[in-house]
């Protein structure tokens, strides 16, 4: 068998995904299994075990890139800021790579989605592209010319974990992240933070893509907690673009699908840039949920 193939695996709190991918990025075969959440040696043998079966499957070894939701000390290789915590402390690179028998690649979730967005999905072509992931948290990768940008602390793109730009007086200190600060911008942008909103204004339960069906027929607080969430965003984008200038931004995760964010954002963000006129697109994820495992599997020619 010969290595023409890359296989990428996505590591979430709950599920597993993989893909091998050809030398071109089309999928030959994909899997997925639920994470075996708080077991650490299990979750080694359920990634061994994917790519063992991709493998299989293609008739050919591959090269194998893992997108992990936390990052890895360069100085040490452990694992750390990964809310999957049974990772943290690990050296799951190296026991991966035990484990299978040969060198395996591991990146930040959001690092290997705006990979794989900037090499033939959304950023396509662009020079510098900002890749959000937002649902449950908010998290960000860059990428520069299709190489993955981690700097020494292994910490670009930590988007969600700054204080929110131009904080009202209400908005101080914020909620408590899990981090231990105050205010952090994933406080004041994810699906609960949008939830939280609207529930603090209708008394009423809701999910955020409720809230945005709400809100397009009518309903006052709904339109009224999406637009107060949107100048937040946008403001928190506002600062991404006045210290990076990115070609695009591109948007994914599960808020992504929300029509007003990927519609309207680009409107707000005027007041709170500086610059006369703002034209940074701002993009849905070509790939959607696919791209994680798709950027998984360009980190062998994408990274170091």
């Amino acid at each position: 068998m010969t290595a023409a193939s890359r296989i990428g695996v996505d590591l979430g709190g709950t599920k597993i995904a993989a893909a091998a991918l050809d030398p071109s990025g089309r999928v030959r075969a994909e899997r997925r299994i639920a994470t075996p959440a708080g077991s650490y040696d299990a979750t080694v043998a359920a990634v061994a075990g994917l790519v063992t079966a991709l493998e299989g499957e293609i008739g050919q070894h591959a090269t194998v890139g893992v997108g992990i939701p936390g990052t890895l000390v360069a100085a040490t290789g452990l694992v750390k800021n990964a809310n999957s915590t049974w990772l943290n402390g690990t050296r799951f690179e190296e026991d991966l790579s035990q484990a299978l028998q040969i060198p395996v690649r591991l990146a930040n979730d959001a690092n290997c989605f705006a990979l794989s967005e900037a090499v033939d999905g959304a950023g396509k072509g662009c020079g510098l592209v900002f890749g959000i992931i937002a649902g449950t948290g908010v998290g960000a990768g860059l990428v520069f010319n299709h190489h993955v940008r981690t700097g020494p602390h292994a910490i670009a793109g930590e988007w969600g974990h700054n204080p929110l730009p131009w904080p009202q007086a209400q908005e101080r200190p914020g909620a408590l992240c899990y981090c231990g600060k105050h205010g952090c911008i994933e406080t004041w942008l994810s699906g609960p933070a949008l939830s939280r909103l609207y529930r603090e204004a209708s008394g009423r339960q809701a999910t955020p893509h409720e809230i945005a069906g709400a809100a397009a027929l009518g309903e006052p607080e709904a339109q009224a907690s999406l637009d107060a969430w949107l100048d937040r965003f946008a403001r928190a984008l506002a600062g991404v673009i006045n210290i990076l200038d990115p070609d695009v931004i591109v948007l994914g995760g599960g808020l992504s699908n929300l029509d007003a964010l990927t519609e309207r954002l680009s409107q707000r963000l005027g007041p709170y840039v500086f610059s006369d006129q703002v034209t940074t697109p701002i993009r849905r994820a070509a790939y959607g949920d696919s791209s994680g495992v798709r950027g998984a599997a360009w980190l062998w020619d994408k990274t170091r």
